[in-house]
This record gives structure tokens, C-alpha cells and sequence, in this order.
């Protein structure tokens, strides 16, 4: 961990809807984060005049702005490696645009566990994307083969253990290593990314870092207990540090809905 104190870094981009910025910035606000960093707000292919805007909602805010200089869309991976490239001497908590702090303290118990040759996010996952194809349609076996065969060549069948890459903390030089010169063209490359055989995940595994997943009780969890950490589509899922997009969509579930989700994540 580096000596100085670390970097928030929440990513909004030109596609998301405004109510994605508020909803942060009011939970930001609302739940404090209980330890000493910076704010940086990374604005992605938006031109000074949308930015502006969304600036002069934060005024009273004390925050640093960060416009990407990237000129295509390069997904959320790109901003964080040309983040990560300028703020090098800094440990950085990495925010998604649909992400928001739910609970008091949240980085004070993030940074408990944090060290060196230490990764932490909001939560963690065994679902696997080679697992996940399905024949849909009678007349697309050719399309269902070509997917299946495709999926297997780039992800672990279940469990295919992951870290959300949602929101997590990294270290700015250990992210910048790991995603040098990845493709970055494509959705599909950055759900390698994220779960992919040679995902950060995996490449950090195998440098013998701590992948760890902290809940609202400050505990911490390693890949065999991350679902212990009723953080991400798990019982009632009661402990996120971190509300995500797919975490909300899981709240709305209705009973059978969670049992069938909570299946493909864990296999349980």
C-alpha cells in the first residue's frame, strides 16, 4: 500500500443516464466514507460543456476532475488504465457508473484489509459465462455451437471464481501491469477481462496476491467464503458495501427468482 491516502475514482460516461450521477453523489454524501482520500470524478467521451454541467451540480463538492482524454469507447477498463497511468503513486478505489456507497465507514473498512499485494472489491462470484449458453431457438443450433465453443475457449466452466470488478480497490501500478496493451475493442473482451481465464482475477491469483471481499460488518473473505459475504446474490443479500446494478436487480427478485439466481452465481 502506498503512503499516500488513496484515490476514489468514480467513472460517468456519456451513455448513462443522469439520475446514475445524482444517485451517487447523493449516497456519497449520505454515507461517509470514514477514511482520508481524494475524490476524483473521471468524465468519459463527454465534451467540456456536459461536463460543466454535471460540475456546476458539485460545486460545494471538494473533488478533482479527471476528463479522459480517450476518444473512442474503450469501456470502463480504459478510463481506469489512463487513470491509473497519471495517479501511479496512488492506491485506487475503482466505481462503476451504477455504483454507490449503502453503508457508513465504507472505505475505513475496506482499507483495514488493505496491504500490499492486496486487491479488495465490493464482492465477488463463481458464475461462469461457458456455463450460461442456452438453445433458445430450434433453428439456431449452428449460432448455439459457435457461442458455446467461443465461451469455452475463454472462460472456465462453473465455478469460475471472480471478483466484481464493479468497484474494487488496486494498487495504480499493479492495474496498469496487469491491462498494458489488453484489447479493449469489444464488450465481449471486457467480460475477459472481469472472468476470462487470464482475468485480473486470475493474473493475481497467480502472482499470489489477497483477493479479498469486505462486507457492511468490515469482515473480510476469501474466495472460498465469498459467498459467506451476503454481499452479492446471496440469501438477502443484507451486506453490500457497495449497491451495484446487478445487486439492485437481485433486490427485486422475488423468491424463486433469487433461488434461481443465487444458483447460477454459487451453484447452490
Amino acid at each position: 500500500m502506498s503512503k499516500t491516502k488513496p484515490l476514489i475514482c468514480y467513472l460517468y460516461t456519456n451513455f448513462d443516464k443522469t439520475s446514475s450521477f445524482s444517485n451517487f453523489i447523493k449516497n456519497y454524501k449520505k454515507f461517509k466514507a470514514g477514511y482520508n482520500h481524494d475524490l476524483l470524478i473521471c468524465f468519459k467521451l463527454m465534451n467540456k460543456k456536459k461536463i460543466n454541467f454535471f460540475e456546476k451540480k458539485i460545486v460545494k463538492l471538494k473533488h478533482l476532475t479527471f476528463n479522459d482524454p480517450g476518444l473512442s469507447n474503450d469501456w470502463d477498463f480504459g478510463s481506469y488504465y489512463r487513470v491509473s497511468k497519471k495517479y501511479s503513486n496512488r492506491d485506487i478505489f475503482f466505481m462503476n457508473s451504477h455504483s454507490y456507497p449503502v453503508t457508513q465507514n465504507w472505505l475505513k473498512k475496506i482499507m483495514c484489509h488493505y496491504k500490499k499485494k492486496t486487491i479488495i472489491a465490493s464482492s465477488g462470484s463463481f458464475e461462469s459465462i461457458a456455463s450460461q449458453v442456452t438453445l433458445k431457438k430450434p433453428y439456431s443450433i449452428f449460432s448455439f455451437f459457435k457461442k458455446k465453443i467461443k465461451n469455452k475457449r475463454s472462460f472456465e466452466i462453473f465455478p469460475n471464481p471472480h471478483l466484481n470488478t464493479s468497484s474494487f480497490m488496486i494498487n495504480a501500478r499493479d492495474f496498469v501491469k496487469y491491462i498494458n496493451k489488453k484489447s479493449l475493442k469489444s464488450k465481449y473482451e471486457t467480460w475477459k477481462i472481469e472472468s476470462g481465464f487470464n482475468s485480473l482475477t486470475n493474473f493475481f491469483k497467480r502472482k499470489n496476491f489477497k483477493l479479498l471481499v469486505v462486507n457492511s460488518d468490515g469482515k473480510k473473505f476469501t474466495e472460498k467464503n465469498w459467498m459467506f459475504s451476503e454481499t452479492y446474490h446471496y440469501n438477502t443479500q443484507s451486506k453490500c458495501l457497495i449497491s451495484d446494478k446487478h445487486s439492485r436487480k437481485y433486490d427485486k427478485m422475488n423468491n424463486l427468482e433469487r433461488i434461481k439466481s443465487q444458483k447460477v452465481v454459487w451453484g447452490i
